[in-house]
């Protein structure tokens, strides 16, 4: 195998995009089939040619071949993994730039509320805030055609607010207690997305940072959240990958190489062909070598994530919590066709620097997909001794403490799911419209109680009133979300913290949000502030080795 040598030109392993749950990506090959296939791939295609030849030529019935292309190639993906994929055309550019780390638009945070799109926020230095667009602002037109009660998706809303750089859109807003639509003529600009979305200090030496993808930029982001933190005193880590479903491996390699020692194998894929096989290391000093570190996962956790927690705790870096990762272990190749579109082709398996293949099971697509409701019947999300591993996966990692492949990396602490807090009828509250109507509609009325309010004393002293939930469950009602007293009566307390919590975001920013659903019913991290000890005692057996 060829090492990887982590620079800019370095041949960077996986890419992974995260659509349900992610698929790696392996950038900068080419396709050549070995001789031996040549022959049987030229009858395949012949047959395949000669089969759409005589359907569009010769069917009783007009069909549109590029549709039915498209399906075969959708069919004939689903004999390969569950994670090989096809991208039609005009799905792959917003695919690609929900990973570049920005994109062209006019800068806004929106939602779709009652058929209304709706402004959460403008984002920070974008032109639709340097215009003085506003969080509640609903848009009526865009160019001049009708967009509100049309039915209009995320899709559509994409397609019409983003474009090139300097390309202008017009744009009618509605805003409460003015009787005419404002116009806006907005200039599109580069719009930064960010993959870590909070960063602080949870104690006066533990940082927190959570990373919700791995992006084009979400190494940079990690260097410069370490040393913000560090500069105010961080000497130990929580590094959340809880829910990260991937992204671009190359960016979890270099982040891998901030916090281990030089050297350190990080990880390694291989192919059916040789010009896949590759090792990436360690290679130079990184930013936060030396605090102690934990790192938090469950089952939504995948891919990229896996690679990062796989590193940490085959290299005895730091300490694993929470519940066992996604298990997704195969590596993409993206393939660029000629119309526009994008075939991501399994190519290789990566493997943990134990050696672990951490991929799940495959072979039946059903079964596959229903794995996380697999888990949940067996118990797997309360308990960890309901999880069985096979002896013929066990791994050592270098000081010797065992680790298992074949599904996913197991925490070295295992942390139940809670669902005591949690109810049907608050899911759906908070999964609709309803919730976001009801923040926006409550700040726009209360500007003056938040002015000045930092966020320690708005953490501290405010409160959701029990008229304030009677409020949100009107507009519960009114978004048909029928009101369930038992449920709500179990879940008060937890409804009260998640609108706390997303008010503060819409009044701060995501660290608000963070802060407070962290040190309330985030139970994997709670149990980690105090797993500190346990962390550095295998950071410290590792260093020995």
């Amino acid at each position: 195998m060829s090492e990887i040598k982590n620079t800019k030109q370095q041949i960077r392993l996986p890419l992974i995009l995260a659509l349900a749950i992610s698929a790696g990506i392996w950038i900068g090959a080419t396709f050549a089939e070995p001789k031996s296939d040549r022959n049987d791939l030229k009858a395949a295609l012949y047959k395949l040619q000669e089969i759409i030849t005589y359907i569009n030529r010769d069917y009783v019935d007009s069909v549109n071949t590029n549709e039915l292309v498209e399906h075969g190639i959708q069919k004939m993906l689903e004999k390969l993994d569950p994670h090989s994929s096809y991208i039609p055309a005009k799905d792959a550019s917003l695919a690609k730039s929900q990973l570049d780390g920005e994109f062209d638009g006019i800068g806004v945070e929106f939602g779709i509320i009652r058929d209304t799109i709706y402004v959460v926020a403008p984002l920070t230095g974008g032109p639709s805030e340097k215009l003085g667009i506003q969080s509640g602002d609903q848009i009526i037109k865009v160019d001049g055609k009708n967009v509100a009660g049309t039915g209009i998706t995320n899709r559509d809303v994409f397609d019409l607010l983003r474009g090139p750089k300097n390309s202008k859109v017009n744009i009618d807003i509605k805003r409460k207690n003015e009787r005419d639509l404002l116009t806006y003529e907005v200039t599109r600009d580069k719009i930064p997305q960010y993959s870590i979305n909070a960063s602080y200090m949870a104690t006066n030496d533990i940082g927190y940072i959570k990373v919700t993808r791995f992006a084009a930029t979400t190494h940079e982001e990690f260097k410069k959240a370490l040393r913000e933190l560090k500069d105010q005193g961080m000497k130990k880590l929580i590094l959340d990958l809880q829910g990260n479903p991937g992204g671009y491996m190359g960016a979890a390699i270099n982040m891998a190489d901030e916090i281990l020692d030089n050297n350190a194998l990080i990880v390694s894929q291989e192919g059916k062909m040789s010009r896949y096989n590759q090792k990436a290391y360690a290679v130079k000093p990184g930013t936060f070598e030396d605090g102690t570190i934990i790192v938090l996962i469950n089952e939504g956790s995948a891919s990229a994530s896996e690679i990062l927690a796989g590193a940490v705790q085959d290299n005895d870096r730091g300490l694993i919590v929470g519940r066992r990762s996604f298990g997704k272990g195969l590596v993409q190749m993206p393939i660029d066709l000629s119309d526009g579109a994008e075939l991501r082709l399994t190519i290789a398996r990566y493997y943990t620097p134990s050696g672990r293949s951490i991929q799940k099971p495959y072979g039946d697509d059903e079964d596959y997909s229903a794995d996380w409701s697999y888990r949940l019947e067996h118990g797997e999300f309360f308990s960890a001794d309901s999880i069985k591993f096979n002896d013929s996966l066990k791994y050592e990692t270098i000081s010797g403490r065992t680790v298992y492949g074949g599904g996913g990396i197991m925490p070295d602490y295992f942390v139940p799911l809670d669902t005591t807090m949690a109810s049907a009828y608050v899911n759906r509250l908070m999964n609709s419209d309803a919730s976001r109507e009801y923040i926006l509609d409550y700040l726009d009325n209360n500007k003056k109680k938040f002015e000045g309010m930092s966020f320690e004393e708005y953490y501290k002293n405010f409160q959701i009133t029990e008229n304030m939930l009677q409020d949100l469950i009107k507009v519960g009602e009114k978004n048909k979300v029928k009101f369930n007293e038992k449920d709500f009566n179990k879940s008060k307390e937890y409804l009260k913290i998640l609108i706390k919590a997303n008010m503060g975001r819409n009044i701060y920013d995501d660290n608000a949000f963070y802060k407070i659903i962290n040190e309330t019913v985030n139970e994997s991290f709670i149990q980690a502030l105090n797993l500190f000890d346990e962390a550095k005692e295998i950071a410290l057996a590792g260093r020995k080795e």
